[in-house]
């Protein structure tokens, strides 16, 4: 499978936090070949701020705002795969640039999954305050209709990164034969 030589656009992962982006996106870009980027460490490094200090001192709508025109100007960029923050893809705006211009892929998981992973680290500005679970449910039932508009969704859960690629590599491969 070079999957990597027929893409002609980005492949984007989207979903919620703590559901394996970054991770599952680096290992999924070496696969195909192509470079890979984090939209929040590249939000970082422009701000020269966390994406939670930024979130915080400036607001969820300055923040959205700020992602949008990151997110615009690396899918303009070379064919690649990008992590996007979990909220970026919410943005109907962001949402609609990036189901035009790339793959999009929604990356799914447990709540229950994604609690324990973010309880590793306190990186992230909605789980700052009050019950990590019930945020987590809270932005999963509001961001599902949202998410269900990705071109893929691949399920997710405790197993194997390297499985959650092998998933997205075949829904890549189904998803790119509709155009051949």
């Amino acid at each position: 499978m070079d999957l990597g030589k027929h893409l002609n656009r980005p492949v984007v992962l989207v979903g919620l936090m703590g559901v394996g982006k970054s991770t599952v996106g680096r290992r999924l870009a070496r696969r195909l070949g192509l470079p890979f980027v984090d939209s929040d460490t590249e939000i970082e490094d422009a701000a020269g701020y966390s994406a939670a200090e930024i979130f915080e001192r400036y607001g969820e709508r300055d923040f959205r705002d700020g992602e949008r025109r990151l997110v615009a100007r690396l899918i303009d960029g070379e064919v690649r795969v990008i992590a996007t923050g979990g909220g970026a893809y919410v943005d109907p705006r962001t949402r609609q640039l990036l189901n035009e211009r790339a793959i999009t892929v929604w990356l799914d998981a447990p709540v229950d999954i994604l609690a324990e992973r973010t309880s590793r680290r306190d990186t992230r500005a909605q789980l700052r305050n009050g019950d990590r679970q019930a945020t987590l449910e809270r932005l999963a039932s509001e961001r599902r209709q949202s998410y269900e508009q990705a071109h893929i969704h691949v399920k997710s859960g405790d197993g194997a990164h390297k499985d959650v690629v092998d998933s997205i590599l075949r829904a890549l491969d189904d998803f790119l034969a509709k155009d051949r």
